[in-house]
C-alpha cells in the first residue's frame, strides 16, 4: 500500500505577522476614528460655548426665575419659559406614547412572519419614506387635513366629557392634539425602525424554543421576542424623544404659540423649538439673548434624556446578563 505523503497548504505559512501596509492601515484608521470622535466633542463644545456666550446676559439678569416664570413680552422685557418648557415635554411624552404603541407594533408585524418577505419590504419601505417628508409639509398636513378631520370628535368630546382636564377647552383650531398626532407621526419612523433591528437581531432559535416549551405564537411574541428586544425597542424610545423634543417647524405652524399651561389636548399651547422659529428672526437684543437661553434650556433637557436612557439602558443589560 503506497504510503500518502503530506500536502503542504502552500508555501507561504496561512499565519504570518502583518505587512508594513497593513500596519499603517490599521494605523491610519485608529487615528481617522480618533479625530471623529474627537471632532464630534470639540464641536459639541464650540455649539455650547457660542450659545453660552450669547446667553450669558440673559443668565445673569433673570436667574432661575427664567426657568418659573411662564410670562415672554419682550415690551417689558419679561421673559419667562416655564410654558414652552411644559409644552415641550407634554407634547414629546404624548407622542412619544403613540408612536412607541404603533412603532413596536408595526415591528411586530413587519419582522415575525405576518406577511411574505417581499411585501414586508415594500411595508418596510413605505414607513421609512414617512422620515424624508419635510417638517414644513407635514405642518401643512396638519393644518388642512388633521385640524379639519379631529373637528367633530373634539368638539363631541369637550361637549360631553368636558369636566375631564384634558378636554376642559373648545378646540379652536391649531393646539395641543393635532401637533401631538404630527409629532407621533413624525417619530414613528425612528421607532418602528430600530424597533425592527432589534427583532431581527433575535436569533429563529429562540422563536423555536419558545414553541417547543408549548407556547402559542402571540404568548412566543410577547413573552419571548418583546422582552428579548427590550433594550432596542427602549432605545428607540430615546432616539425618538430627542427627536420630538428639537421638532420645529410642523409644531410652530399648528401648536398655536400660546404661552400658557394647561392639560387640555384642544388648547393653543408652545415648545421651546417653536418659540425659537417664531421669534428669533424680529427679536431684539434683549430677546435674542433670552432666546439663546432658551436654546440652552433645550439642549440641556435634551442631553438630561439621552444621558438618563443610556444608564438605564446599560442598567438594563447588566440585570439581564447577571
Amino acid at each position: 500500500m503506497a504510503q500518502l505523503k503530506p500536502t503542504l497548504l502552500s508555501e507561504k505559512s496561512i499565519s504570518q505577522n502583518p505587512t508594513g501596509a497593513e500596519y499603517a492601515t490599521d494605523r491610519g484608521f485608529r487615528g481617522l476614528a480618533l479625530a471623529s470622535g474627537v471632532g464630534a466633542i470639540l464641536l459639541l463644545v464650540a455649539v455650547l460655548i457660542v450659545i453660552g456666550a450669547e446667553a450669558l446676559p440673559a443668565i445673569s439678569k433673570h436667574g432661575f426665575s427664567f426657568l418659573t416664570s411662564a410670562v415672554w413680552a419682550p415690551g417689558r422685557n419679561e421673559f419667562g419659559i416655564l410654558a414652552e418648557i411644559w409644552g415641550t415635554l407634554y407634547s414629546s411624552i404624548l407622542a412619544l406614547l403613540i408612536a412607541g404603541f404603533f412603532g413596536v407594533a408595526i415591528s411586530i408585524f413587519l419582522t415575525q412572519d405576518f406577511l411574505p418577505p417581499a411585501l414586508a419590504q415594500v411595508f418596510r419601505t413605505i414607513v421609512e419614506m414617512l422620515a424624508a417628508i419635510p417638517s414644513v409639509v407635514y405642518g401643512l398636513w396638519g393644518i388642512f387635513v388633521v385640524i379639519p378631520a379631529i373637528r367633530p370628535l373634539a368638539n363631541w368630546l369637550h361637549e360631553y366629557l368636558g369636566f375631564i382636564p384634558f378636554f376642559g377647552t373648545s378646540y379652536g383650531g391649531p393646539g395641543m392634539a393635532p401637533a401631538v398626532i404630527v409629532l407621533a407621526i413624525m417619530v414613528l419612523p425612528t421607532v418602528a425602525a430600530i424597533s425592527q433591528d432589534a427583532f431581527r437581531l433575535i436569533p429563529y432559535k429562540v422563536k423555536e424554543a419558545a414553541y417547543g416549551m408549548g407556547t402559542t405564537r402571540w404568548e412566543a411574541i410577547l413573552k419571548v421576542m418583546v422582552p428579548t428586544a427590550a433594550n432596542g425597542i427602549f432605545a428607540s424610545l430615546v432616539l425618538g424623544f430627542g427627536r420630538a423634543l428639537g421638532e420645529t417647524m410642523a409644531l410652530a405652524m399648528i401648536i398655536g404659540n400660546a404661552n400658557q399651561i394647561s392639560l387640555s389636548l384642544f388648547s393653543p399651547a408652545n415648545t421651546l423649538a417653536s418659540l425659537l422659529a417664531s421669534t428669533f428672526p424680529e427679536a431684539g437684543q434683549l430677546e435674542r439673548e433670552a432666546l439663546m437661553f432658551a436654546a440652552l434650556t433645550l439642549l440641556f433637557i435634551t442631553f438630561i434624556v439621552n444621558v438618563a436612557g443610556t444608564i438605564i439602558m446599560a442598567f438594563a443589560s447588566k440585570q439581564q446578563t447577571s
